[in-house]
């Protein structure tokens, strides 16, 4: 009985997890290049009563071993890298990538590199790309990308060259956006605002133009979506809520047992 209320403790945790996840899919159903969360469960240590016995050699067959489950634990949230759907906003610096790959954004410099799918960019004051926060696209390089401020007009091409108009209506190539790959995408590390920040398990990124290496196509004038699927959020809300409370019932149930053996004594 004790066994079983610690169980039904372990699994309220897990879907108190799993609740969480779903909240915060939820929540970013309508943020730009978001990735959902995924919570996987596993189950815990068994205790065996008995072991398997082979069979003997008085006519009897073997035996199967005896065991309790001790409960479920967590093995993993995964975060799901499918691809968002993509949405035409008309806007010259909003960026998606169709296919595999991150955009680069780091400081003046090109260090403090992180990665994202989120592809509203804006010019700065000086006419340098920048994210929402500030940080610089970075071309291949780590160079940052600047539009001159007497550029008439602006063009980001399928393959990363971002191309305007100069003052004398001349052509002009002022760099190419560069994207990440890794082996690993999964194990990159959310650091909040959109950014993924490299880890040990998600191996080093292969850097490049768009095209190469195994990365996407740059689709100028859209945005990629969040991939969360309000329906299916729903469907697990439910799944979670229901495997809460049957595992409060394990509980009460367990409670209302040893009652019975407390009132014996009476």
């Amino acid at each position: 009985m004790l066994r079983s209320m610690y169980s039904g403790i372990g699994a309220m945790r897990n879907f108190q997890t799993k609740l969480d996840v779903i909240g915060n899919n939820i929540a970013n159903v309508n943020t730009y290049g978001f990735k959902k969360g995924r919570t996987i469960f596993k189950d815990l240590m068994s205790q065996t009563i008995s072991g398997a016995s082979a069979p003997g050699t008085a006519g009897r067959g073997g035996t199967n071993p005896k065991q309790v489950g001790l409960g479920s634990q967590l093995a993993a949230i995964d975060t799901v890298h499918t691809q968002g759907s993509l949405q035409t906003t008309g806007r010259v610096l909003d960026l998606a990538i169709s296919g595999d790959g991150f955009f680069v954004v780091g400081d003046a410099s090109g260090n403090n590199r992180m990665y994202t799918r989120a592809g509203n960019f804006y010019l700065d004051s000086q006419g340098y790309i920048v994210n929402a926060d500030g940080q610089y696209l970075l071309g291949v390089g780590n160079s940052r990308l600047q539009v001159l401020t007497d550029a008439k007009s602006l063009s980001i091409g399928a393959d990363g060259q971002v191309t305007i108009v100069n003052a004398s209506g001349n052509l002009q190539t002022i760099g190419t956006i560069q994207l990440a790959k890794f082996a690993n995408n999964d194990g990159l590390e959310k650091a909040g605002n959109n950014l993924f920040r490299e880890t040990t398990n998600s191996g080093a990124p292969t850097i490049g133009a768009p095209g190469a290496n195994g990365t996407g196509t740059i689709v100028s004038s859209a945005l990629e979506m969040s991939n969360v699927d309000l329906a299916e959020e729903f469907t697990e809300m439910i799944v979670a809520q229901r495997g809460f409370q049957a595992n409060t019932r394990i509980i009460t149930t367990s409670d209302e047992i040893l009652q019975e053996l407390v009132n014996l004594k009476k």
